[in-house]
This record gives structure tokens, C-alpha cells and sequence, in this order.
């Protein structure tokens, strides 16, 4: 039997007369990667903080691990891992004596449990090593350490691969895949449309709003009806002046050195083709390609 572990209706937050949040419902099951997927100032954030009963809500409800999340925010927060976008490590102590800090908030006292995360996050080599001497990558290592340090079966990870290169998200990564293998539950936000593949399951928001939330392909397969075809031209500028005038055209931009468009239901690449062939620009290659999830948020978005 699914057990769920979130559950929100409804849930809104206000600041003043800005709509931080605005009457979002989702459901999380146990031993699910959940992303949360969106620019800075979407409510990503803020749908963690009023998870975890640090924001009151303007309207709605939430629960979390059975417990409501403003009414009984104490049983919650004692119970979930939690790794902040400022995560608070102390740089004159040593890795370890950061874990044994932590460890100690939460009435743990056994060494063994902080060599145990310790080799886990993969952090041996730099246990008696002052933190600050650690790269941003490796830093951001200790802070999910710390939010485990409790044994959570539910983590909440805001933007936790942010600012690090790609090699460490990757390795970031296998760690949260690691976690979900042994039965973890995660919530994870990232504003990184690759990361977000990683995700069992992806809610992508936009201004407070959950605009759509499913699998990564359940995304693409309804939300992206058409084709999905690049444009190799010297000409870009006016190439995409073009495209945004055509009827058979959903979506089109520029993706590093082309145009990525995404064709209307009912038309394909050679009437795409055929149709450029007219327009006496020098096209050197059309070819179709995967939709990704960013090509789910352009759509999704264009019409906001």
C-alpha cells in the first residue's frame, strides 16, 4: 500500500500584496525523487519553509509525515532533513566537529553515527580538516551530512547543487539517488532543467503556480504535442524573426549557435522545410531532436 508522506490543498502565501504562493495541492509518496522546478522568485522556497511550519500560510493546509505542518511544526522539523540555500556550517570547525554539533541538536552522542554519514557523503579524507578549507562542492556535501545526521526518511534539498560545477552536481547526484535506494524520500527544488530529469516526478512553477506535475515524460509526451526541430542558419536573428510569424510554430528561441522550434500538431519538418525554402534564407540543417523539459516550461510559459 502507497503511503503518502506530503500532502498539500490549497496552499497559498502572501507578502503584502504579492503572491509568494497561490492555491497550489500535491502529493508526495513514500520512496519518490520529487523536483520542484522553476526561476528564482517561482515559490519554490516558500513551499518548503511552509512545509516545514517556518512560514504561516495565508490559506490552505498541509501535512507532512501525518503531522500539520503549522500545528505541529516542532514533530515535523525533528523528523525531515532539511538543507537550506544557506545552510549554516561553522568554517573554524573541523568536518567532523560539524557532524558532532548537529548530531549533539538532535540528542545523538554515538561517534559511530558520524563516521557512518561521514563515509557516506564521501567526506573520510577531509574528517579532521577545517571547513573551510573545503571546496564549495565538497561544502555542500557536509550540509546534506548534517541533514541526515538524524536518520530522516524525508529530506527537503533547496537548490542543492547551486554554483557548484557540473561534475559535482553529478556526484551530488548519485548521493540523492543513493538516499532513495535505501528508502528516502526527497523534495528537491533546482532551477536546472537537466537535474530536474533526474526526478521520479516534476512540478514546474511559475509565479507561485504549479503549472504542471508529472514524470518527466508524462511531461513531454502531453505537453510537447509536436516536433521539436533545431535550425543551423548564419542567419539567426532574422531566422527567428520568421518563425515567430508562423502559424505552424508553437515555440521558437535561440539554443547556443541555432533555432530550436517547436512545430504546431499537424505539421512536420518538411513543412517546415518547405516553408523556409521561401523565405530565401540560407539554411545549412534542419533535424528533429528530443524534446527536453525545457521545451515543457517554454510552452507551458508562453502563454503567462
Amino acid at each position: 500500500m502507497t503511503k503518502t508522506v506530503i500532502e498539500v490543498k490549497g496552499l497559498s502565501k502572501k507578502f503584502g500584496e504579492f503572491n509568494a504562493l497561490d492555491q497550489i495541492d500535491f502529493q508526495v509518496n513514500e520512496g519518490e525523487i520529487i523536483g520542484f522546478l522553476g526561476p528564482n522568485g517561482s515559490g519554490k522556497t516558500t513551499t518548503i519553509r511552509l512545509l516545514l511550519g517556518l512560514l504561516s500560510p495565508s490559506a490552505g493546509k498541509a501535512w507532512v509525515l501525518g503531522f500539520d505542518s503549522f500545528k505541529q511544526s516542532e514533530e515535523v522539523r525533528s523528523r525531515v532533513g532539511y538543507m537550506s540555500q544557506k545552510f549554516a556550517i561553522y568554517d573554524d570547525l573541523t568536518v567532523r566537529e560539524n557532524l558532532e554539533f548537529y548530531a549533539g541538536v538532535y540528542g545523538i552522542h554515538d561517534q559511530r553515527r558520524v563516521i557512518e554519514v561521514c563515509e557516506q557523503i564521501g567526506l573520510e579524507a577531509q574528517f579532521n580538516g577545517l571547513t573551510r578549507d573545503l571546496s564549495t562542492g565538497w561544502r555542500q556535501r557536509l550540509a546534506l551530512g548534517i541533514a541526515l545526521i538524524h536518520q530522516p526518511r524525508l529530506l527537503f534539498l533547496d537548490e542543492p547543487t547551486s554554483g557548484v560545477d557540473p561534475n559535482a552536481r553529478r556526484l551530488f547526484w548519485d548521493l540523492i539517488y543513493s538516499l532513495a535506494n535505501q528508502g528516502v524520500t526527497i523534495l528537491v527544488t533546482t532551477h536546472y532543467m537537466d537535474e530536474a530529469e533526474y526526478c521520479g516526478r516534476v512540478a514546474i512553477m511559475r509565479d507561485g503556480k504549479i503549472l504542471a506535475m508529472d514524470t518527466p515524460s508524462g511531461l513531454k509526451q502531453t505537453i510537447v504535442t509536436g516536433e521539436v526541430v533545431e535550425i543551423a542558419t548564419p542567419h539567426l536573428t532574422e531566422c527567428l524573426t520568421w518563425t515567430e510569424t508562423q502559424e505552424m510554430i508553437r515555440h521558437s528561441s535561440l539554443s547556443g549557435d541555432h533555432l530550436k522550434v517547436i512545430l504546431a500538431g499537424g505539421f512536420n519538418i518538411s513543412d517546415l522545410n518547405e516553408a523556409l525554402r521561401v523565405t530565401l534564407l540560407n539554411i545549412d540543417e534542419l533535424k528533429i531532436t528530443e524534446p527536453g523539459l525545457d521545451d515543457v516550461f517554454a510552452l507551458l510559459t508562453s502563454g503567462l
